[in-house]
């Protein structure tokens, strides 16, 4: 018997063996799935590594395939059991690598949002400027302060015009200034001064 003809009877024989534990696995022995999952974790794991390219998920993707295959080891029909047990191990590494996708795209996407959520210096110095004005007076000193939309849009916005939003505007110009004053500074003038939301 040459190299060739012993490799083939050997790996017949080999499937043979795994075809008899997937039967008995079927019949409910849970030693005979033991022995599969030993011959299988060492391949099992190389394959679903070279897909998921992390050690631990690897870990956890291979325990979950083979919990799969012992629950679902009725739907065999005996074919190739190994074929069948790879199946699971790709459709089971695919599902983890589009998990990872989501997750990944759901971390950038708070990442950003955090970003962009993040209170900065000027966001207090904004909210200082803001805490005694009424909502509405809020609304106009925000589009023109800091989104720095001119009295004619703005009065687009408002439906309001922009002779009467200048006169509103440098009515809470004052009403800021006196604030600030009455605490003790002149930090909210300075600011009001020197922005760039002039008229």
């Amino acid at each position: 018997m040459d190299k060739r003809t012993t490799v083939d009877a050997n790996r017949e024989e080999r499937r043979a063996l795994i075809d008899e534990w997937a039967r008995q696995a079927q019949a409910g022995s849970q030693e005979a799935f033991i022995k599969i999952t030993r011959h299988f974790e060492r391949q099992l794991y190389i394959y679903c590594y070279y897909l998921i390219k992390d050690p631990e998920e690897t870990k956890d993707a291979l325990q979950d395939i083979f919990i799969r295959a012992y629950r679902n080891i009725g739907e065999y029909r005996g074919a190739s059991f190994s074929a069948w047990l790879y199946r699971i191990a790709y459709t089971h590494s695919m599902n983890v690598l589009k998990k990872k996708k989501r997750e990944q795209r759901l971390a950038d996407r708070y990442r950003d949002e955090a970003r962009l959520y993040t209170h900065t210096e000027r966001d207090s110095a904004v909210m200082e400027l803001l805490e005694p004005l009424t909502p509405d007076e809020r609304n106009l000193v925000l589009l023109k302060a800091v989104e720095q939309y001119s009295f004619e849009e703005i009065g687009q916005i408002m439906d309001c015009t922009a002779v009467g939003l200048r006169k509103k505007y440098e009515r809470i110009r004052k009403k800021l200034v006196q604030y600030e004053r009455n605490k003790g500074g002149a930090k909210i003038e300075t600011n009001i001064g020197s922005s760039r939301a002039g008229y």
